[in-house]
């Protein structure tokens, strides 16, 4: 086939775009940018913005953004001359950035970051173009604040006080989503890093009434407030909205399929598996070494606990997790060896007399039972990334990392028959990472989607679903910066989750 010409492959896409009624420009009311010297004098970048990035993800602690704007020279009143934003305000860092958009149904994001980074992309002898990498709050705060104080009581109210406290992050942000957690687990802070601290304790996070391979939570950041959540309750969820990708782009509504809400301008499903590095992660089976160092262990140095993850009851995001061939079968099945010493000798809290003794009884005490739970969240974390799927549609504020969702695509056949749906790639996922893209032309929203099993289980629908008769089309391309997004998020090399499984 052959391939079009640059400028007539950018007509075809500018087309297929123009059909996409929602994901036209949407309205960016507000970059403000305040002073750090003078806290009256304030900017509004939002006139001149060329482009706006905003991301989400599981598997960062906090919101990201990124701005890019037009400086000119005369953008700021400095006494007898104008200078630009850059130099007049300045911009040094940490300034304070409001950022308020819609989209076209009027969903609104208005959250306050702070300026990490300054870029120039471009200048000339009149104007340059400024990149600013905005960061929240918390993220600049947790740079500056060790944890060194004692813990007593569930973990679930230990991630609060970490949050909210002055003495920590102090962050005044909605932490409502914070789930309740299984047991108490006591701890002293080591002179960590608060985020450090929150994705260790995630770990060792059990839901409260949680049963099978329930273990693992995960610790993120929406518009919306801070999340701790467990994988049990990802699956749990009911799909925020339903999309479907097939060969026709329209996305006006008429040709949109009854029981869904939308069409993916691209789809992509990674089907790529890779048997030995899922058993060197330890994805369906561990064992766990625990060494006891405490007085009370009578001298016995080390503890081997094994736990596989077949016949558990626990919630999935498909039909079944991935059947391993029983021909490799053997006695110590495990795959993965993980070595921890026994979260044991941590003192409780309390002081006086008579108190020395029991303090002392109660320092061999077991937190937690480690040789289940780490087991548990090291397969169910890895577990997770089992399916991945990637799809753009028309800017949609209302989603957020973390959100389930609906993705039907249909079926690779010749011949198109009435139910074509793919039963394989369809059916539930999570939002792991989300970027919403902005500029003066367009907006989208991208995403990418995990689960950790294979299969439509349409139990998991909640709604009807009719059929469609479309076979998928090769996907457009989006925007190059969009392009990049799947780089800067990359789920096995980077960022938190690489964390965890180690």
């Amino acid at each position: 086939m052959a391939r079009l010409s640059g400028p007539k492959r950018r007509e075809k896409q500018s087309n297929i775009r123009a059909k996409a009624k929602n994901a036209n420009a949407s309205d960016i009311r507000s970059i403000k940018i305040t002073s750090n010297k003078d806290k009256g004098k304030v900017i509004d970048v939002s006139t001149s913005t060329i482009r706006l990035l905003y991301y989400e993800s599981i598997l960062q602690d906090t919101l990201q953004a990124s701005v890019a704007f037009v400086d000119a020279g005369n953008s700021v009143d400095s006494g007898k001359t104008k200078k630009s934003s850059v130099e007049g305000l300045p911009i040094v860092g940490e300034e304070n950035v409001l950022l308020k958009f819609l989209d076209n149904n009027d969903e609104e994001i208005e959250v306050t970051m702070y300026v990490n980074k300054v870029n120039n992309v471009s200048n000339d002898s009149t104007k340059e173009v400024v990149a600013l990498d905005l960061v929240s709050k918390e993220f600049l705060v947790n740079e500056q604040v060790r944890i060194n104080e004692r813990f007593d009581g569930p973990i679930s109210e230990h991630v609060k006080v970490i949050l909210t406290d002055e003495k920590y992050l102090n962050s005044d942000k909605d932490v409502s989503q914070i789930e309740d957690t299984q047991g108490d687990t006591n701890f002293t802070g080591r002179n960590k890093k608060c985020f450090y601290t929150l994705n260790k304790l995630a770990q060792k996070s059990v839901p409260d009434g949680g049963q099978g391979i329930s273990a693992g939570f995960f610790f993120f950041e929406t518009s919306e407030g801070f999340i701790f959540k467990s994988i049990e309750s990802f699956f749990g969820q009911k799909p925020k909205k339903a999309f479907i990708f097939n060969q026709t782009p329209d996305m006006k509504g008429a040709s949109v399929p009854e029981g869904y809400d939308g069409k993916a301008l691209t789809y992509q499903y990674d089907n790529k598996v890779d048997a030995q590095k899922k058993k060197m992660m330890g994805a369906y089976n561990t064992r766990i070494v625990t060494f006891d160092t405490s007085p009370a262990s009578g001298g016995k140095p080390y503890n081997v606990s094994y736990i596989d993850s077949e016949g558990k009851a626990i919630e999935t995001g498909g039909k079944e997790l991935p059947k391993l061939n029983e021909e490799f079968d053997t006695d110590d099945k495990f795959t993965r060896t993980v070595y921890k010493v026994k979260d044991t000798g941590s003192l409780p809290s309390g002081s006086g007399t008579g108190k020395e003794q029991e303090q002392l009884k109660k320092s061999s005490d077991e937190n937690l039972e480690i040789e289940k739970v780490v087991n548990q969240s090291i397969m169910r974390y890895n577990q997770l990334f089992a399916a991945m799927t990637t799809i753009t549609i028309p800017g949609d504020f209302s989603l957020h990392a973390g959100d389930a969702i609906w993705v039907d695509t249909a079926s690779l056949q010749q011949e198109v028959c009435a139910d074509d749906i793919n039963k394989v790639s369809g059916g539930l996922y999570i939002v792991a990472d989300l970027c919403h893209y902005l500029s003066q032309k367009e907006t989208y929203t991208k995403m990418n989607l995990i689960r950790d099993s294979t299969g439509r289980d349409t139990s998991k629908r909640k709604r009807a679903i009719s059929s469609d008769t479309s076979t998928p089309a090769k996907s457009k391309t989006a925007p190059d910066v969009i392009s990049s997004f799947a780089k800067r998020r990359n789920f096995r090399k980077g960022g938190k989750y690489s964390k965890v499984v180690k």
